[in-house]
């Protein structure tokens, strides 16, 4: 192994890629990042860390690509030559799954396999060992009651989660057949200030941001009881750099052990700013799923157990932490707005 490690990312634009590229790099890392072509730039989650690549000592380094595109994987897997990949990208949008099932499938689950296969290639035709980081979902346990663990079966209740769910058993099977390191990591609901904005914990924070600021009046959302295990990304993608640096590959749930309904969420994010959520939200079947997942609540001990992994952030902290950037963020849109530019708000839900 060379002296310096180099990464590899798949879905490294998204939330989990942002807040991992700044471990590996806090760590030493070159970190090479796959992101699909755009006719505009979605990379803002990265400007921050990002420097030009004729810039001697860069250590961000991004390909275009896509887990849709063997070939393209292929040539990016020979130039950048990683020790380690995580695969992170994914049609990830479980409400979006239903009305995308085939994309998703394409990029999840066989999206996977691709990257898998030519990972397995690479390794056979160089003789280099690559670690593998696979990046399952509590949804892939679906109906099946809580707590969830690494026993726990599977019961998909979307596209998504069964795609994720084959892209997990790919990972496995690729580990068992060929013997390459692969670990699955199966992640509970892990939120962020950098969450998306069509997800509902940051649809709520960014509508009260808007709200407090007038820009907005009301927030429409669909089953305020589900319960999940909400945790802070920021943690969680340091279980993901800890599963890659052990002995032996495995699978470990990722999770706080601690659930929470939309419906708390709500009372929490509103009482940060001192409102009755129930003065601005509205229902909207919509946003419904045709299959519901109730109640998601992960045990960890095994993470903790073997990875000495925990989480920091607790839910509150989490909730506050999210209210405040998207009270900042809503501010500078008002000033925006005052001043006469034209905001372009795209509000759409999960639920």
């Amino acid at each position: 192994m060379s002296e310096t490690r180099i990464a590899l990312l798949t879905g490294i634009t998204g939330q989990d890629g942002s807040y991992l590229t700044r471990l590996l790099l806090e760590k030493g890392y070159i970190v090479h990042g796959i992101m699909r072509r755009a006719s505009t730039f979605n990379t803002d989650r990265l400007d921050e860390i990002y420097t030009d690549p004729h810039e001697s000592g860069a250590r961000l380094l991004l390909h275009y690509g896509d887990l849709t595109d063997a070939t393209g994987l292929r040539r990016i897997l020979q130039k950048t030559r990683p020790q380690e990949i995580y695969n992170l990208g994914a049609q990830s949008h479980v409400r979006v799954s239903f009305e995308q099932p085939e994309y998703t499938a394409d990029t999840v689950a066989t999206g996977t396999l691709r990257l898998l296969e030519a990972v397995r290639d690479y390794c056979d035709l160089t003789g280099n060992q690559v670690r593998f980081y696979q990046a399952g979902s509590s949804e892939m346990f679906g109906a099946s009651p809580p707590p969830q663990n690494e026993k726990t079966p599977f019961y998909p209740r979307s596209p998504y989660a069964v795609s994720k769910t084959a892209a997990h058993w790919y990972a496995v099977n690729y580990r068992e057949a060929y013997g390459l390191f692969v670990s699955n990591g199966i992640l509970f609901n892990h939120e962020s200030p950098l969450r998306g904005e069509t997800f509902v914990t940051r649809k709520i924070t960014r509508a009260i941001g808007r709200i407090v600021n007038g820009l907005q009046k009301k927030l429409y959302l669909g089953n305020l009881d589900a319960r999940r295990d909400w945790g802070f990304a920021g943690d969680y993608v340091e279980a993901m750099w800890l599963m890659l640096q052990q002995d032996e590959p495995d699978d470990y749930v990722v999770a706080t052990g601690e659930a929470h309904s939309v419906r708390e969420f709500l009372e929490a994010a509103f009482g940060h700013v001192n409102l009755d959520w129930k003065d601005f939200v509205e229902h909207d079947p919509r946003y419904l799923r045709p299959t519901e997942v109730d109640f998601l609540l992960g045990d960890a001990s095994k993470a903790r157990e073997k990875l000495g992994w925990k989480p920091r952030v607790g839910f509150r902290e989490l909730v506050r932490m999210m209210v405040e950037a998207d009270l900042e963020l809503a501010e500078r849109e008002r000033v925006l707005a005052e001043a006469g530019h034209r905001i372009a708000f795209r509000g759409a839900a999960t639920r």
